[in-house]
């Protein structure tokens, strides 16, 4: 039982995306797992037995307690009917309150496609009379978080405070050494931390993450506004 599972199309892609709000969702006492769609490869200097590893230990700097791999190909992720259902099972399983998928505009084919596979599932989650495995089950939101292969400018719907989770989550994405520090000039990592002071300073912090959604938010106190 869940109180939030983060779909992430490749291992990386949660850590990138929102390892901070992760860390403090986990720090307010909620369950959260992470549901990874794909093992990532095949990558320029990577293999699916290190990438298990680097998952493991990112996982373990994270805290997770709940991780799984759905197993899907990866670099042909398709949001079939087959894969929705693979999908809205996990939802039926692990009964999560709120679904976090990659922002529906991506040039990653595999982003887009895990998107539609979850906004599908949601519905699918929901269904009687299937032979599906678990109970009717409806996760109340889906939120959107930045992992983006497309230059573009961003218009979040709110920017998460993460000043005091970044480096454990900076930590847990040098994890994936293979993907980031691997045959690269350390400019990737600068860059990234560069974005996440850019949106902490959009909201007057050290640092922060972007996260968007198509349903509007709904608050019951202003008390948890920066």
């Amino acid at each position: 039982m869940l109180d939030a599972l983060v779909i992430a199309p490749h291992p990386d892609d949660a850590e990138l995306g929102m390892g901070g709000a992760i860390l403090k969702m986990q720090a307010a006492g909620l369950q959260v797992g992470v549901l990874d769609l794909t093992s990532g490869e095949p990558t320029p200097h990577g293999t699916p037995e290190l990438r298990q590893r680097e998952t493991a230990a990112a996982s373990k700097i994270l805290g997770l307690q709940w991780r799984e791999n759905l197993g899907l190909p990866n670099r042909s992720l398709e949001p079939t009917l087959e894969n929705r259902a693979k999908l809205a099972a996990v939802f039926r399983q692990t009964r999560p309150k709120w679904l976090f998928a990659p922002f529906w505009v991506d040039a990653h084919p595999d982003h887009t496609a895990a998107t539609k596979l979850v906004d599908d599932a949601r519905f699918w989650s929901k269904l009687t009379k299937t032979d599906m495995p678990g109970e009717p089950f409806h996760p109340q939101r889906i939120y959107n978080y930045y992992c983006v292969h497309l230059k573009m400018t961003l218009q979040p719907a709110f920017v998460l405070d993460i000043s005091a989770e970044w480096e454990t989550k900076f930590a847990s994405i040098k994890a994936y050494e293979s993907q980031f520090i691997t045959g690269r000039d350390g400019s990737f990592l600068e860059k990234l931390r560069d974005e996440a002071s850019y949106w902490g300073k959009t909201i007057g912090t050290a640092y922060g993450e972007p996260f968007n959604c198509r349903e509007p938010l709904g608050l019951g106190t202003l008390t948890g506004l920066v």
